[in-house]
């Protein structure tokens, strides 16, 4: 068995978390053939089958999963090693994976001051309908709807946050105010698509009572505030994007949600001084923002 060389070893990590080849190709910008190659190369090196052809794309084997963890654990030392200690000076990427209406209507506004703070890092901001995995090292940070209940990974609360049903300002100046939680149940709601949840912490209006069902549905809370900006219905929003529209009004006081977002990270990258810098960041700003998720 030859000694595996780290380029090769990078691919490997690539396609671990990518799931398939032409993840891996795009996240290392290199052709998809070049990584086959190389890992071709890499299983011939150790003399082990590394991944099984799936339908999905790869899957690790066995094998595949015993040098995940040895690779992961050199990746983490590497990382170490080379930032520097403080905040200032901090090079290469730093990837956070944030709801979509937490990143598009909070983080995205504010970014710049934490980029200008730290000119070396390049940010990537995966802001979806979905998360990215800091127990698969998918992301750097996570900033997730409910604490993990299992992986390797360490959480901390963020900032609880409130919500509450909105609606157009012309919409109720046309069909008159509901009053009440029973007088929403004859009105056209707005909400997500009950079985494309991400997280069942999303299900507002089942925990409201019976005969809240939304007609107008999305998986995208950009896509639901803008319907309820163009007058489709009214709809449960964050009030930290609610609030932020003035087109919007909120409506039925009676409904109060709360719900948290928690900070995670891998285990063994919490002390990387990148990652460091944009958890003492963030947890700043929340608590000057802490009007915004109060309501």
């Amino acid at each position: 068995m030859q000694p595996p060389d780290w380029n090769d070893l990078r691919i490997f990590l690539a396609i671990a978390r990518g799931g398939q080849i032409a993840r891996a190709a795009r996240a290392l910008g290199v052709d998809a053939t070049t990584i086959g190659r190389r890992l071709r190369k890499l299983e011939r090196d150790l003399g082990q089958r590394l991944f099984e052809q799936t339908r999905d794309g790869q899957a690790l084997t066995q094998a595949g999963e015993r040098l995940l963890a040895q690779v992961e654990a050199m990746q983490a030392a590497a990382d170490a090693i080379g930032e520097p200690g403080g905040a200032s000076g901090l090079s290469g990427t730093l990837r956070i994976s944030v709801s979509e209406g937490f990143g598009t209507w909070y983080l995205s506004p504010r970014i710049a001051d934490f980029a200008a703070q730290h000119p070396g890092l390049t940010l990537d901001l995966a802001a979806n309908s979905g998360f990215l995995s800091p127990s698969k090292r998918e992301t750097d940070i996570a900033i997730l709807l409910a604490r993990p209940r299992a992986g390797q990974v360490v959480a901390s609360r963020l900032t609880d946050y409130a919500l509450g049903f909105y609606a157009a300002a012309n919409y109720l100046a046309a069909t008159g105010e509901p009053r009440g939680l029973g007088a929403v149940r004859s009105r056209t709601l707005v909400g997500y698509v009950p079985d494309l949840l991400y997280a069942p912490e999303l299900r507002y209006l089942k925990g409201l009572g019976d005969g809240l069902v939304p007609r107008i549905r999305s998986t995208s809370i950009n896509a639901q505030a803008q319907a309820i900006r163009a007058g489709a219905g009214l709809g449960i929003l964050p009030r930290f994007i609610g609030d932020a529209d003035p087109t919007l009004r909120r409506i039925v006081d009676e409904v109060a949600i709360r719900r948290t977002f928690w900070l995670v990270t891998h285990r063994d990258n919490q002390r990387l001084a990148r990652i460091e810098a944009f958890k003492r960041w963030i947890g700043e700003r929340v608590v000057a923002d802490a009007a915004l998720f109060a309501g």
